[in-house]
């Protein structure tokens, strides 16, 4: 995995730096977007306890798994997956990671046996940045830059994402990784 090069691009992951104690504390986020007029991510380790189906109305038992994405229009949903082609219209994001795509045709398959839940991630709201903010989080060190992974995401437990994303790393990183979520405790 590449250093911290600061560069965002589709299907970056930041994660956040130790000193972060407001909601992105400990959060790691995958990025959709990054340009001149903003940027959009989700964040992929804050699981809420309410299942899908009771999240969206009419869905179909489907065990996947439901995170809050961000603080922002928290009563919009998305989805990520690594359904590749079975799911019509979503936008790979990176290697394998897609964003989205026929609605629809999801909640049908969700009812058969042809789609796995752990290839799922539903997410509540949205991480979002004005133009230019991210980059000024980012000249204040806020924020550390990796590459997404499939593994990363769809096969952690979510309490592992953050730690495992910096070990991955390597260097100074690596230290970093270790950081209680207390200091207090240290």
């Amino acid at each position: 995995m590449k250093q911290n090069d600061t560069t965002i691009t589709k299907g970056s992951l930041l994660i956040s730096a130790p000193q972060l104690t407001d909601f992105f504390s400990r959060t790691a986020i995958i990025m959709m977007e990054h340009n001149e007029n903003g940027s959009l991510g989700f964040v992929i380790n804050k699981p809420i306890k309410e299942k899908l189906n009771q999240v969206i109305d009419g869905f179909a038992n489907f065990d996947a798994k439901v995170f809050l994405g961000g603080p922002v229009e928290t009563e919009m949903i998305n989805f990520i997956h690594r359904a590749g082609n079975l799911i019509e219209g979503g936008l790979e994001i990176c290697d394998g990671i897609f964003w989205g795509g026929n609605f629809e045709k999801l909640k049908a398959l969700a009812e058969t046996d042809l789609l796995n839940p752990d290839d799922f991630i539903f997410l509540v709201g949205y991480s979002g940045w004005s133009e230019g903010q991210l980059d000024e989080e980012m000249k204040a060190n806020t924020w550390f830059v990796s590459q997404a992974t499939e593994d990363l995401i769809f096969d952690l437990e979510p309490d592992k994402i953050w730690s495992n994303a910096l070990r991955r790393m390597g260097g100074e990183y690596l230290t970093i990784s270790s950081f209680p979520s207390d200091p207090s405790v240290n």
